[in-house]
């Protein structure tokens, strides 16, 4: 990473360059899915974004998960994933994607993706509303959504 055109200031009142090799895989992890983070509060100061990069290898699926209060939108770089969710019939939904789809996840929306292809691994960038990626993995597709204290 470079940062240091203004190395006086503060991480957060800089411009930063992350190159590629500079992505990192110290953050959160789902089964069958490698993340790599390139912006965050960690990497850059970031306050209110993360950004990153997802690797599923070829006939692979993620484990189920969520990202809690984040927004989720998602840049297919190469391949063809396919994200699954619980549709509103509680019947599986997918949407199968190819390489310059975009897709929004909204918070805590249970979600995996899958990688049919036998042969070339899928790439997706994800940009999160938060500054660090949030990763609540769960066991199904439900909606879990934390018991609130009764009054």
């Amino acid at each position: 990473m470079t940062d240091a055109f203004h190395p006086d200031l503060p991480p957060a009142a800089r411009v930063h360059h992350v190159p590629a090799g500079a992505l990192h895989a110290g953050t959160t992890q789902s089964s069958g899915m490698l993340r790599l983070a390139a912006i965050s509060g960690q990497s850059v100061g970031a306050e209110r974004l993360w950004m990153g990069q997802t690797h599923v290898g070829p006939g692979v699926s993620s484990g189920n998960h969520h990202h809690g209060d984040s927004e989720s939108a998602i840049y297919v770089v190469s391949g063809h994933p396919e994200f699954v969710f619980l549709g509103e019939n509680g019947e599986e939904e997918r949407i199968r994607t190819a390489p310059g789809d975009y897709v929004f996840v909204p918070p805590n929306i249970p979600h995996r993706e899958e990688n049919p292809d036998p042969a070339e691994e899928a790439v997706v960038v994800i940009a999160r509303s938060t500054q660090e990626a949030i990763v609540v993995n769960v066991p199904d597709l439900s909606v879990h959504r934390p018991q609130r204290p009764s009054a």
